[in-house]
């Protein structure tokens, strides 16, 4: 999997975004304020009119990074389209995102997830974040709707952080 920068004036992928954070408006709140990548996996050879032959593919993944503090960069949204999950393309852009918020010389990375994000914690955990606090009742303050997942209500907001 390719991973970059999303480029100024290329369309949000907002329909994956949508999949880690169903707040469509905290999505285009923060996705304005921060740095958006995407990761490509590779497709068919497609030979582009005036141009040589180039690699498409299809986005499997996305995450962003949003300055929260000075030195502090937060991880807000990783997402994988579920026809790729399971593939360790979600460990592959959390392990990139830390890669880029220390080559841009952050002292800090956090990340937060849901109560009830089983798979997340352990994901963040396998890629150095420790645990490091609890927002009690986050989603039941910034979401209108009820949240389920696992089978449980997502309730407090789990943050975690890396030094880096």
């Amino acid at each position: 999997m390719d991973i970059r920068r999303l480029d100024q004036g290329e369309p949000l992928p907002l329909e994956l975004l949508l999949l880690a954070d169903p707040s469509e408006q905290l999505v285009l709140d923060y996705t304005a304020r921060g740095q958006c990548y995407i990761g490509i996996v590779p497709g068919e050879m497609e030979e582009i009119p005036g141009d040589t032959d180039v690699m498409t593919g299809e986005i499997a993944g996305v995450y962003v990074l949003l300055p929260t503090r000075p030195e502090t960069v937060e991880l807000v949204n990783v997402a994988v389209s579920e026809q790729f999950q399971g593939r360790g393309y979600g460990k592959s852009l959390v392990q990139d995102a830390v890669k880029r918020a220390r080559e841009q010389h952050y002292k800090t990375i956090e990340v937060g997830t849901a109560n009830s994000s089983i798979n997340q914690l352990a994901l963040y955990q396998k890629c150095g974040f420790r645990l490091s606090g609890i927002d009690k009742d986050f989603f039941l303050r910034h979401y209108a709707e009820e949240i389920f997942e696992n089978g449980l209500q997502a309730l407090d907001m789990i943050r975690m952080t890396q030094d880096l």
